[in-house]
């Protein structure tokens, strides 16, 4: 590719420049050559993502991405070149996918390394598609492209039941311009991650005016958008007499949670940690906090609600109703050991707690994680907010339901908090958690309400209605946090529309662009 001319300038500039050109020339390479390099910028786009956080490798790499695909000779080779790049991005970014498989290596430790190939390859399939449309019906324009893949994303958060990890737009949950999933949700932060990248591109062609304009525009936005105090805030106790909610956080290891030598152990550790100091508002324990099936424990109740000494308490359990259908549960109790609601998860995690085509692959034996009868648990009909006595409305969400953006809803009443617990144990120590708990921060800011976030071996924490961390219990730790519940934000935009208005807009620019491919070479 020739330099234009008003690209010359410092050192560094040049110095980038040469890294794209070496780049640009990967078209020529063997095939095994060209993945491996690929699937190498790939891994560091992931980088952008939690527990990392250095946004800026993503948006290089993608820029870099888009070089490549403008100068990639025909659709086929172009969707070569994005799959592979989606490889090592997803199997960077979901690395931690193995972990489940590892709690009981004897059984299922085959699964993981096919786990982890299967999920790379698919999700870069959706990236393979893009690269192909955008080289199909606008060859020379890398926007198209970049447009096409948030559709892309789009599709991924929502086929097949969805799995809407590792977006692109999630690099900037740590940054300010995280503020803008109020008014778009997840894809508008997509959208703007790709803006970014185009805009380096534009200044590498010398293009300066137009690509130093979109990032000014971005940083004047991040400026705009951020809270009054940025960062973590402390610790409040009490505040203007908000309610105060117990986290309780029993660190039961996953290999240890189910076995009748540790149950009891870690049931009296929640007693213990609950009954401790002054009576709260609130208690929340953990997904499946409870050991036991809900139905064998009826004449133990009052054990857990003493402890909770008149405050309204949730926990997670297993229950089995009268058709023999297992469900994974949020149950709030009140004085006396009496259940007053009870939530059942709806958006189950395939292979985890349910088998898709259980009998067929029950022949291969490829099994579920979940240690239930059949074919899992069943997914729940009743929709929240479930009400907390003192508090009001919150909207539950059992943990794989807390990625899902366009799934949460308060039933037309204004709730008072989102309300997540979660068994993170499942996910090791390494990135799963910091990803999931990225995640909620991102569902408070969308819907403009504090969430609780209690897991079982951490990261718990409260978080307000802006994403930011009040306070929280780090991995691998148990213990109790006594923390104010924030305030509620009015709702937010994201509330009202949902994805609808990013959708138009994907599709206007995605359709002019389209139109535009003739005159317009970027």
């Amino acid at each position: 590719m020739p330099i234009p001319a008003g690209s010359s300038g410092c050192a560094s500039g040049c110095r980038t420049l040469r890294v794209a050109s070496i780049i640009l020339q990967i078209s020529d390479r063997p095939r095994w050559v060209r993945f491996a390099a690929l699937a190498l910028l790939g891994v560091f786009a992931g980088f952008g993502q939690a527990p990392l956080d250095l946004w800026p490798a993503t948006i290089l790499a993608l820029a870099f991405l888009l070089l490549v695909l403008r100068h990639s000779v025909a659709p086929k080779q172009a969707a070569f070149h994005a799959w592979a790049f989606g490889v090592g991005y997803f199997a960077f970014s979901l690395r931690w996918i193995i972990e489940p498989f590892l709690v009981d290596i004897a059984r299922h430790g085959w699964m993981a390394p096919f786990a982890l190939a299967l999920m790379a390859s698919g999700a870069g399939l959706f990236w393979a598609l893009a690269a192909f449309l955008a080289k199909k019906c606008a060859p020379g324009s890398m926007l198209f492209f970049g447009l096409v893949l948030v559709l892309a994303e789009v599709t991924r958060s929502l086929i097949l039941t969805g799995f809407p990890w590792a977006l692109l737009g999630h690099i900037w949950i740590t940054t300010s311009l995280a503020q803008a999933a109020a008014y778009g949700g997840p894809h508008l932060l997509t959208l703007l991650t790709i803006l970014a990248a185009w805009a380096i591109v534009m200044i590498l062609h010398g293009k300066w005016i137009k690509g130093a304009a979109i990032l000014g525009v971005l940083v004047i936005g991040a400026d705009v958008l951020a809270p009054a105090h940025s960062g973590p805030v402390g610790p409040p106790v009490s505040v203007n007499d908000l309610p105060i909610v117990r986290i309780v956080q029993p660190n039961a290891p996953q290999h240890q949670k189910w076995d009748p030598a540790f149950r009891d152990v870690f049931v009296n550790r929640l007693i213990n940690l609950t009954s401790a100091g002054d009576t709260p508002d609130l208690v929340v324990w953990p997904e499946t906090a409870v050991p036991y099936l809900l139905n064998h424990i009826e004449d133990d109740m009052r054990l857990l609600s003493d402890a909770a000494r008149g405050a309204p308490l949730v926990f997670g359990i297993q229950r089995l109703d009268q058709d023999r259908q297992f469900f994974n549960s949020l149950v709030v109790m009140g004085p006396g050991g009496q259940v007053q609601t009870i939530y059942d998860k709806q958006h189950l995690v395939p292979f985890g707690e349910y088998i898709p085509g259980a009998r067929l692959l029950g022949r291969v034996g490829a099994t579920g994680l979940a240690r239930n009868l059949g074919s899992g648990f069943t997914p729940g009909t009743t929709p929240g907010p479930v009400m907390l006595p003192g508090i009001g409305g919150a909207i539950p969400l059992i943990c794989y339901e807390g990625i899902f953006a366009e799934e949460i809803t308060d039933g037309g009443d204004r709730a008072r908090l989102l309300l997540l617990i979660t068994n993170d144990a499942w996910f090791g120590e390494a990135a799963g958690p910091y990803q999931h708990l990225a995640q909620a921060r991102l569902r408070a800011i969308e819907q403009g309400l504090p969430m609780v976030r209690v897991a079982n071996t951490g990261i718990s924490a409260m978080i307000d209605s802006k994403g930011r961390i009040i306070d929280s219990l780090p991995l691998g730790v148990d213990g109790a946090l006594d923390v104010a519940l924030p305030a509620a934000l009015p709702p937010t935009l994201y509330v009202a529309w949902g994805d609808w208005p990013v959708f138009a807009v994907l599709l206007l620019l995605t359709l002019g662009r389209y139109a535009m491919r003739r005159r317009n070479n970027d």
